[in-house]
């Protein structure tokens, strides 16, 4: 009896042979890892919106990071209640780093700007909550496309092969529209910084 035959639960509700489907996909069988795909999709990406609070696009982006976790160490579970949270974890875990990274840029552009103020504002109370306003509307003011492009390459981590997938552009003008959008993005904040010095 093969996989599928042993597999078929599309249906909510219907009992999984979890040990059958879980030794197939540690053993590499890419039609148990369609068969899982089938069944876990779903529950997984509702699971991410709920843990990204309903940002759908961090909620993906952590989704596709967990199925990589997936083929990289599964292995053998008797029961759908242990498979489950394992996956659970990995989705934690996914979307965890995923926020790390985005936390990360975001403090880069945010070092940059405190870089550019003058010693004198750098000690008022305010300056750190000021500096992430001023981040923040530098990148509302971006064009939308642009915004997509740099959130996709610096808060999610994309590569350029996949934003130019995203966005239906070549890599080469995926990077160019990119390139542009970290010039704009620092002259933005410059200018406001500059308006702040002398108000």
């Amino acid at each position: 009896m093969d996989v599928e035959t042993r597999v078929a639960a599309k249906a909510q509700g219907n009992s999984v042979e979890i040990a059958a489907l879980t030794s197939a996909m540690a053993a590499g069988n890419e039609k148990a890892f369609r068969q899982f795909h089938e069944l876990y999709f779903q529950r997984l990406f509702r699971y991410h919106v709920v843990i990204a609070r309903g940002d759908e696009d961090a909620a993906c982006d952590a989704l596709q990071e967990t199925f990589l976790r997936v083929v990289r160490h599964v292995r053998k579970f008797h029961d759908e209640q242990t498979f489950w949270s394992w996956l659970t974890v990995l989705c934690r875990s996914a979307a965890t780093d995923g926020g790390r990274k985005r936390h990360r840029y975001w403090k880069l552009l945010a070092d940059y700007a405190r870089s550019l103020i003058t010693p004198s504002l750098h000690q008022a109370e305010d300056t750190d909550e000021r500096l992430d306003e001023i981040v923040e509307q530098s990148l509302d003011e971006l064009d939308v496309e642009e915004r997509l492009l740099v959130e996709g390459k610096y808060f999610r981590a994309a590569t350029m092969k996949e934003l130019a997938e995203k966005t239906g552009l070549t890599e080469r003008a995926v990077e160019s529209r990119l390139l542009r959008a970290r010039r704009e993005l620092r002259q933005k904040i410059i200018t406001k910084l500059n308006y702040e010095k002398t108000s």
